[in-house]
């Protein structure tokens, strides 16, 4: 039995007139009579009842037809969620982010317009610090990473393409003395207690700040660490500290903590969207197609 065979059975049970389907089908009717009859040998039942007044599908060929027609539904399913998925229309794109990107404007708005261009595309996202989502990138376990790459080891495999560059910010109770100034240099910080991003969490922002102090001339006099950007705003409207982190999360708004600006050159993070070379995946394709037109 094959497909033609379920489409010439339908396409009489839905004329019930073989010289009809024949033409609909573009066959010969003898050839068409050929084929039924020997589906139904193949079957051993009559699908048809026929006489010379007229067609009637008989129970058997009732029944039949609600299955060939599923059959040739499915099938039809099948070859166009195929080529659907080989434009990238359909199928699922894991996609990591670092803690602070969602308070930027650039990736809820990118990620936005992919869900309107791509809605039957299934999109999980996955909060991962940038050292983890370098190495998931690299290995195929994320499609693509939105990370933070300043002062961060790219694998060799990963391509980086740019997103944004944020300023960093200095977060101080408003009690603090340099509160009220309008911007404030790193030089100023080098005898402060800070809070700090640890080490092991995985940011590139850690060493950035490190190299950063340094150049100033001092290094961090760091007397807590956390693995969140928002755990470090809490940590400095208890007092334990300063914190220096990207500005998109200058928008939590905690009681006592106010956000100032850094006038120091390179006090900027940089925010890249990672993917993996070569890449054959049609839905990171469209993913950066879109990013590309954004630009």
């Amino acid at each position: 039995m094959e497909l033609r065979h379920l489409r010439y059975f339908v396409t009489v049970a839905e004329e019930l007139h073989f010289t009809r389907a024949a033409e609909k089908l573009h066959i010969g009717q003898p050839p068409l009579s050929q084929q039924i009859q020997a589906l139904e040998a193949e079957l051993g039942v009559e699908l048809f009842a026929r006489s010379r007044r007229k067609v009637a599908l008989t129970p058997a060929g009732e029944r039949f037809l609600v299955r060939a027609r599923s059959i040739l539904q499915q099938t039809a399913d099948a070859a166009e969620d195929a080529r659907r998925a080989a434009k990238g229309e359909v199928g699922e794109l894991i996609i990591g982010f670092t803690p602070s990107l969602p308070f930027t404007s650039f990736l809820p708005r990118l990620i936005y317009r992919f869900r309107q261009r791509y809605p039957h595309v299934h999109l999980t996202l996955r909060e991962m610090m940038t050292v983890q989502q370098m190495a998931a990138v690299a290995d195929g376990t994320v499609d693509i990473g939105m990370v933070r790459t300043s002062d961060v080891q790219v694998p060799e495999n990963v391509v980086l393409r740019h997103l944004a560059e944020d300023p960093l910010v200095l977060a101080l109770r408003d009690d603090h003395p340099l509160a009220g100034q309008d911007t404030v240099r790193l030089q100023q910080l080098a005898n402060e207690p800070f809070v700090m991003y640890s080490e092991s969490a995985g940011t590139s922002i850690y060493r950035h700040i490190q190299r950063l102090c340094h150049d100033a001339g001092f290094a961090p006099n760091v007397v807590q660490e956390a693995r969140e950007g928002t755990t470090l705003i809490g940590l400095v409207a208890a007092g334990l500290g300063v914190s220096i982190l990207p500005a998109p999360l200058s928008c939590v708004r905690v009681e006592g903590v106010r956000y100032l600006p850094l006038a120091d050159a390179g006090a900027m993070a940089s925010a890249s969207l990672a993917t993996r070379v070569p890449n054959t995946s049609p839905l990171v394709a469209n993913f950066v197609a879109l990013l590309e037109q954004a630009d």
